[in-house]
């Protein structure tokens, strides 16, 4: 019996080492797949951005964006970052020095959403901004679109034309399309679009609204606001995505057989992004779609790797 005890004994510290055993083991397994990582260029309050445009030249990697401060006041310009990896960014320069600009620069004010292209061998940098005075702390009553060039990606830009447009516009971009002729498209309200002339920087058609955040028969999601478009071309088709802030910034895909539209959802939801309850609220109650607020798709429940609901 006493044998039979021990032996029972053996058995049991043999499977308590084996369990521990093979629980450690799973353990050293999941700690050396774990990865961990802290965006610099978000947290990193030396060069911390949001808006970020990035683009590749030669073997580096090129990011400009949106300085803080964001919302009033004058920020410091616009920034460039450079990577060799998109991993680990370093300030190489400021691209436009709020600093060293001359008194009275009529877009001295926050440099919102630059993008840089290299079109035809140079580099063209749209900025949007406006002059920020006394009496108008955010610049918004200047607040327009400025075109910039240079012969190298890191500068110095020269300014070729601005303000680009007759009213209030933002979010800049350009698209060269297999021809070569060149596209502006931007937002304000909406999303506009035009033909342009990069020698001279102007518009060469007039600029058109061809998308209203209260598009009748488009869905809700755009109604609090749409913004930041950028175009692709892909086998034949153009694709613009674009932002909407309604329940969060979430960003919505386009297409169309031409530059021009018409256009129409590629998707009748956003493909991505990020949902917060009661998001601006305030605006949300002005704009009599509070009602929006907690409208969570169940296909997009399913997919949280997708969204995500704050």
């Amino acid at each position: 019996m006493k044998t039979f005890k021990l032996t029972i004994i053996s058995l049991l510290c043999f499977f308590i080492s084996n369990i521990n055993f093979a629980q450690n083991n799973k353990q050293k397994s999941s700690l050396k797949k774990q990865f961990r990582y802290t965006n610099p260029i978000t947290r990193d309050s030396a060069i911390s951005m949001r808006d970020h445009f990035i683009i590749k030249e030669s073997d580096t990697w090129y990011c400009v964006g949106t300085s803080n401060p964001v919302w009033e006041g004058h920020n410091p310009g616009v920034r460039l970052l450079v990577s060799k990896d998109l991993l680990n960014w370093k300030q190489h320069s400021f691209l436009i020095d709020a600093k060293k600009l001359p008194p009275n620069t009529p877009y001295n004010g926050r440099f919102w959403a630059p993008e840089i292209h290299k079109i035809k061998g140079k580099f063209y940098m749209t900025v949007n901004s406006g002059e920020v005075t006394k009496e108008d702390p955010k610049g918004m009553a200047t607040h327009n679109v400025w075109l910039f060039s240079s012969d190298k990606i890191t500068g110095p830009y020269k300014l070729l034309n601005g303000p680009i447009t007759p009213q209030y516009n933002n979010d800049a971009t350009l698209f060269e399309d297999e021809d070569g002729q060149v596209y502006f498209y931007c937002s304000g309200n909406g999303l506009f679009q035009a033909k342009i002339d990069l020698k001279t920087g102007k518009l060469t058609t007039p600029l058109a609204k061809f998308l209203d955040k209260k598009q009748p028969g488009w869905p809700d999601w755009m109604v609090g606001g749409i913004e930041g478009p950028f175009v692709i071309k892909k086998e034949g088709t153009y694709f613009m995505f674009f932002s909407t802030w309604t329940r969060g910034y979430e960003v919505a895909l386009l297409k169309s057989k031409s530059p021009f539209g018409p256009w129409e959802l590629a998707s009748p939801d956003p493909i991505f992004g990020t949902r917060k309850k009661q998001y601006r609220e305030q605006m949300a109650r002005e704009g009599g779609y509070e009602n929006l607020f907690l409208l969570i798709p169940k296909t997009l429940i399913r997919r949280p790797a997708i969204m995500h609901y704050l």
